[in-house]
């Protein structure tokens, strides 16, 4: 591999908790999903007892069971649709303002801020940790290695990384913006 294409990041100790600062923000969201979770089964749960209501009103005659069954149907449909992909989100892409960042976090709580090397080859992340103790009656050899394939368009120079007081490291890569705009996409016909 050329040494062109090697860069080492530095790594910026904070006095901070990674626990104490992304905790609140984890409960909330996990907040936020038990909410959508009650509201959904409780719709959930008002529409299994409109259909028994409804199975039980209807006669044996198969006209009146088939408009029951319709009517069903049109509830059901006229239900308003959630976009599901838009709740979607990864934890590992943040918004940072109009930017988006590549945050990703590794625990390396076990080796001492030297020990521990971040440093991009190519398109990798590469986070490396090793520690070595010896004495006369025992000897501890630990080691860590983490590779991340980058997204395309990551510049390294932009990377940033941040290791808290209880060994959790944070690296900050921010992604390319996209191309911004419409695009109208023909529909072929048969």
């Amino acid at each position: 591999m050329a040494d062109a294409n090697k860069r080492n990041i530095p790594i910026k100790l904070g006095d901070f908790s990674v626990i104490d600062t992304e905790f609140s923000s984890i409960r909330e969201r996990f907040d936020s999903e038990m909410r959508k979770m009650e509201e959904e089964m409780a719709k959930f749960r008002h529409e299994l007892m409109n259909r028994e209501a409804n199975f039980f009103e209807s006669t044996s005659t198969t006209k009146k069971t088939t408009t029951t069954s319709q009517s069903t149907n049109s509830a059901l449909s006229s239900r308003p649709k959630q976009n599901y992909i838009s709740d979607i989100s990864s934890p590992l892409i943040q918004e940072d303002g109009d930017n988006k960042v590549l945050k990703l976090r590794f625990d390396v709580s076990q080796y001492a801020p030297e020990e521990i090397v971040v440093k991009t080859v190519d398109q990798k992340l590469l986070v490396h940790a090793k520690h070595e103790e010896k004495s006369d009656t025992k000897s501890i050899y630990r080691e860590y290695n983490r590779e991340f394939l980058l997204p395309k368009g990551v510049n390294p120079e932009s990377i940033r990384s941040s290791l808290s007081k209880d060994g959790v490291l944070t690296v900050d890569a921010p992604l390319p913006a996209l191309a911004a705009g419409e695009t109208m996409i023909p529909i072929a016909h048969k």
